[in-house]
């Protein structure tokens, strides 16, 4: 089988899925994924942040420099 999602196989895939499922139990699922899903966006907005941030610091600059 190829790998998917980068490096992860699909066997992977389902064996850790599984083995979350034994874990958490299907009644946890439903708020382990909103978490998950939560802190993915918290991430992103963050990265995002930063590279504005970064960007808006090197406009700045170029500006000063034509002046």
């Amino acid at each position: 089988m190829q790998p998917i999602f980068g490096m992860i196989a699909p066997m992977t895939l389902v064996i850790v899925l599984v083995v979350v499922l034994i874990i958490f139990g299907p009644g946890k699922l439903p708020e382990l994924g909103k978490a998950m899903g939560k802190g993915i966006k918290e991430f992103k907005s963050a990265t995002d942040d930063l590279e504005d941030s970064v960007k808006g610091t090197k406009d700045s600059s170029e500006e000063k420099k034509e002046v």
